[in-house]
């Protein structure tokens, strides 16, 4: 298996630290406001990694943050907690917003059919952890206290400035505003925070703990290294999350984290690109902002989004239209339609040539290997339907499809055709006449079922004459 890692910028073949196992941590969400179409993306591709690492005999340990302890938008330079935005925004106190935002987020999952994580993690549960990491960094001489926070000092960490690609760090500074260069008491203008102390503008934040530097609260991004580190170990395989986290949250993780161990944190690191809608960036105020329940209000199975997510690589920028996820969904309503009547007709499995046996073989193989070519979900959807549309059993069709169907997700061995929906003996009709090579007979008969108002699907094996829905 290949993945790119976003780190080294490279496709690398995928060796985790201990084989078989795999610790996998992935960025969860910050619970202040309702989960997007946009995060549904991020969060079905984390599920397609763990699902195909799965696939290929790996067993996942899976570790997913819930960031439910207020930080700042702009990591304390400026701007408003985001948890105490949601709170006055919704009307509820810090922790009720919380709670429920995080309840909509996995109903959010639920609905397309996103696994759970293995372990679940609260920031607010692991504040001793993230005091104990940001101690080790003090006395590691990589921290120090200011009247307002403790941060980490970025140039006591070689290579810093230089992760994931970015700019050098003298260069920094000219990207931050001037407030922030001349009002802190940051050595460096590129110095994050790990404590916030509650003074000052922080007075009345409603979060906040005893700590060695005071009353006060965690900064963002030490959150996910104290709790990665307690459930993974100090060196993790593989670390998610968007692209929107590499220029800040991803190499403050790795330099606070390595900083304190002296390892290497994460092996492969794994960036989802943006989903657009209508092209453009989401946002409430262009009337773009969509969710799950807004998908459902059109009248449309979640899973379709689901599928809409599949027909793009996970590196590209997908664009979400109302029409493409309606092509999705008629796709999606299509491959079920597929799937229930290769069901109805698998019940006789034929022996299958040595020609036929090789195709079956081929169509699994050349599923897998989309999956490990950096988890190429387009094109493994392309093998889908060449499988469908081929001239192997329905039962080895059948049997395909819920194989690929551990790693697509779209729950697929749902899919069902009720007995009392099936006219056994219309289809008999047309499979004699076409075994007897009366063909146009057969069509006819085809024809006045069609005006009748039933389905008629034609299989390798036989012909299935159903009411329509």
């Amino acid at each position: 298996m290949k993945l790119y890692n976003s780190l080294t910028k490279q496709t690398e073949v995928f060796e985790p630290l201990h084989p078989p196992k795999v610790g996998l941590y992935t960025c969860g969400m910050t619970v202040y406001d309702f989960a997007h179409i946009g995060h549904g993306r991020k969060y079905v591709g984390d599920d397609i990694l763990r699902r195909t690492l799965t696939r290929f005999g790996f067993s996942v340990s899976h570790v997913q943050n819930v960031t439910d302890v207020g930080h700042l938008a702009s990591d304390g330079d400026e701007g408003e907690d985001k948890m105490e935005k949601g709170a006055k925004k919704y009307g509820k106190t810090v922790w009720e917003v919380a709670k429920f935002y995080e309840d909509h987020f996995f109903t959010t999952m639920d609905s397309l059919n996103v696994l759970r994580p293995t372990v679940s993690c609260r920031a607010t549960d692991h504040i001793p952890e993230q005091i104990a990491l940001i101690t080790t960094l003090e006395k590691k001489g990589l921290a120090y206290d200011t009247p307002e926070a403790v941060y980490f000092d970025v140039t006591k960490f070689a290579g810093y400035a230089e992760l994931f690609g970015r700019q050098k760090l003298e260069d920094k500074k000219a990207g931050v505003r001037a407030a922030v260069v001349e009002g802190e008491h940051k050595k460096h203008a590129a110095d994050f925070a790990l404590w916030f102390k509650r003074v000052g503008r922080f007075t009345d934040h409603a979060m906040h703990w005893e700590s060695p530097w005071g009353d006060g609260f965690p900064g963002w991004h030490i959150e996910c290294s104290a709790m990665s580190m307690k459930y993974l170990g100090d060196e993790i395989d593989i670390h998610t999350g968007g692209i929107d986290h590499i220029p800040v949250h991803h190499p403050n993780e790795i330099a606070q984290s390595e900083g304190a161990t002296g390892k290497q944190f994460v092996k492969y690191w794994v960036h989802y690109n943006f989903l657009r809608v209508d092209g453009k960036k989401m946002s409430k105020s262009l009337g773009n902002f969509y969710t799950v329940e807004d998908v459902i209000g059109w009248g449309i199975d979640p899973l379709a989004l689901r599928y809409f997510y599949l027909t793009a690589q996970y590196r590209s920028e997908l664009n979400f239209t109302r029409e493409s996820l309606e092509a999705a969904a008629s796709a999606l309503k299509e491959l079920k339609k597929q799937v229930a009547v290769i069901h109805v007709s698998a019940a006789s499995r034929t022996t299958l040539s040595g020609e036929k046996l090789d195709k079956v073989d081929g169509f699994r193989s050349r599923f897998d290997e989309a999956l490990a070519n950096d988890m190429n979900t387009p094109q493994a959807l392309a093998v889908v339907w060449e499988m469908i549309k081929s001239n192997i059993s329905s039962q080895d069709k059948y049997d395909l499809l819920l194989d690929f169907d551990d790693v697509l997700g779209l729950k697929l061995s749902d899919v069902v055709i009720s007995d009392a929906d099936i006219d056994v003996e219309k289809g008999k009709v047309i499979d004699e006449l076409r075994a007897q090579k009366k063909y146009a007979e057969a069509d006819a008969h085809r024809a006045e079922y069609l005006s009748l108002g039933y389905t008629v699907t034609t299989t390798s094996n036989a012909t299935i004459v159903r009411k329509s829905s």
